[in-house]
């Protein structure tokens, strides 16, 4: 056998890459992240790199060179004026909005790490993150500032920087904006702390620059080199920082340009951004691979209700969209969407979760594109696999493993699966991360000689193509985003009326999963409604129980750690 038939029979999946995917990509060009986003910031200069969109359509934007000016400037702000240094870890919690790429990009220009944060974690869920990653400066949205307040004394938060969702919009658009959200809508809360407004940074960072670009802090950056903390459960319930150095996310930018490179053209795509820009898909695909290319990104700051979409769908000629399969079920319910569905969208992209095949059938019929299916996770940077754009594409499987990325499934005896058989999917490529910050022994049981191991289980087809069939950890996989049955438990338990509690995940046609919590009462007075609004306190919306159901006792095993498959088993089947 010829040694390229070899290489077949290990890659079967190489069969499908045909004349429009590289099997083998050329090593990035730029030592780090930041050198790829300047160069496109110099490229593509005039146009306009990131517009935000109001539910109302006003809106306001940033060009390319104003993103990298203002990054600039903020990089500057950070280093010389906070006295931050190489290495230092720096929050950032907002949801889409102008002010993300600018402090994005300033805090990589600083030579510092980007610490990702949901805006809408409790107090609780912050704390822990931020003492976790040891961040000492946070960029945080005035919505959510007083929350902060609450636990800044517990962290080791020195440095505080707060911006508006409408900043840097055309000035009596922003005042306008602004006020309805404070005044009309009262989201903004007051709060005392010490804090300094995102444009007064600039101006500092403006004053305190002494020649063109804050290189220094950058140029010596290599691939080894830390960029991003990306905070995820693993394989367990304790978030943990993945740890994604700037080689990792060239690589997989590179391989996610290499697997759509038949739909993506330079200087030419739109894409609209309602996936939050601080999980790793939205932060990978939308914003940094599409960055690269040139292309305008429509941001949407919250996209729930749905409606809220509806302008920025309507006032811009998007041609690549980014969903999960809650939102794009969402926009098929709606009168608007299917009365003018979008004319140019070329492909849309379902991740985060598995899509349901009505909701995809119903897509490709209306909109007359394809909506691929891939799969990838926090400590993968996040790409793994994408269904190819171009050729035959088989619905209701993960796709195929992208260029340089090698998959091999392992059964429970530690043997490789054989094709159709089922097996743990591990991952051995340049998009793997470094390992899980601080955790080392985490680190070692999940990446094993090379190999990360997801946790989730699959089957091969002859032709390479994956599917995935269930899952090792007991993760739910509520909207796209994690939520680990050992956190909830964790928080119900804490009620002084509460015994012990279970948490499972149950199918949700809304949200793919949702999170099902068992109780046994310590304390017979308890309700419900006690339960949901100690949840509310201590838990972020998508991690609440959507059912809790009272019970006198759990499934255990003969040692008394409870059952969440017999529980699950016990509740599904009925």
């Amino acid at each position: 056998m010829e040694a390229d038939e070899r290489v077949v029979e290990q890659r079967p999946w190489l069969s499908q890459y045909g004349d429009h995917i590289e099997e083998i990509l050329e090593t990035p060009s730029h030592p780090n992240l930041v050198g790829a986003v300047v160069e496109a910031a110099e490229k593509f200069s005039e146009d306009t790199a990131f517009t935000t969109v109001m539910p109302n359509g006003m809106y306001g934007s940033l060009t390319f060179e104003q993103v990298d000016e203002m990054s600039d400037a903020f990089a500057v702000y950070l280093r010389k004026v906070l006295g931050l240094e190489d290495g230092d870890r720096v929050a950032l919690q907002m949801p889409n909005c102008l002010s993300y790429p600018v402090c994005m990009l300033g805090v990589l220009k600083a030579g510092c790490v980007v610490v990702n944060t949901n805006p809408l974690y409790t107090p609780q869920e912050m704390e822990h993150q931020f003492n976790d990653s040891g961040a000492r400066a946070v960029v945080v949205v005035d919505l959510f500032a007083d929350k902060l307040e609450e636990i800044l004394d517990e962290t080791p938060i020195e440095h505080i920087v707060t911006v508006r969702v409408p900043e840097f919009f055309p000035p009596v658009v922003k005042q306008i904006t602004y006020w309805v959200m404070k005044y009309w809508n009262r989201q903004v809360p007051s709060h005392n702390l010490k804090a300094t407004r995102l444009p007064k940074a600039l101006k500092k960072g403006r004053q305190k620059r002494t020649d063109g670009k804050p290189e220094e802090y950058w140029k010596d950056k290599t691939h080894d080199d830390l960029a991003l903390l990306q905070y995820t459960g693993g394989t367990t319930g304790v978030a943990k920082g993945a740890m994604l150095a700037h080689g990792n996310l060239l690589w997989n930018l590179a391989q996610i340009r290499a697997m759509t490179s038949s739909h993506l053209n330079e200087g030419e795509e739109v894409v609209l951004t309602a996936l939050p820009l601080y999980h790793i898909f939205a932060c990978a695909v939308n914003f940094l691979t599409m960055y690269l290319k040139g292309a305008r990104n429509i941001l949407v700051p919250s996209p729930r209700p749905i409606q809220r979409v509806q302008r920025a769908m309507e006032n811009y000629e998007i041609t690549w969209l980014t969903g999960v399969n809650t939102l794009y079920n969402a926009l098929m319910n709606e009168e608007w969407f299917v009365a003018f569905p979008p004319e140019y969208i070329k492909a849309a992209v379902g991740g985060g979760a598995a899509m349901h095949h009505a909701v995809v059938e119903a897509w490709e019929d209306l909109v007359g594109c394809p909506l691929i299916e891939g799969y990838g996770l926090t400590e993968a940077s996040p790409a793994v696999c994408f269904q190819p754009l171009e050729g035959e594409r088989k619905r209701n499987t993960i796709g195929i493993p992208l260029p340089m990325t090698d998959i091999k499934l392992v059964t429970e005896e530690g043997d490789v699966a054989d094709v159709g058989e089922r097996g743990e999917l591990c991952i051995k490529g340049p998009q793997v991360m470094q390992g899980y910050w601080n955790r080392a022994d985490e680190t070692a049981n999940t990446i094993r000689d090379g190999w990360l191991h997801t946790g989730d289980v699959a089957i091969m087809e002859a032709d390479g193509t994956f599917r995935i069939v269930d899952r090792k950890k007991d993760m739910i996989l509520v909207s796209g985003f994690n939520v680990y049955p050992n956190e909830i438990e964790d928080v119900l338990s804490k009620h002084d009326k509460v015994h012990e509690a279970a948490v499972i995940g149950a199918p949700s046609a809304k949200s793919g999963e949702e999170v099902w919590a068992f109780v046994v009462k310590r304390d017979e007075s308890l309700n419900r409604e006690e339960v949901e609004q100690h949840c509310r306190e201590h838990l972020t919306g998508y991690k609440r129980p959507r059912r809790i159901e009272f019970r006198e006792e759990l499934p255990k095993t003969a040692i008394g750690k409870i059952l969440r498959r017999e529980l699950r088993d016990q509740e599904l089947g009925e």
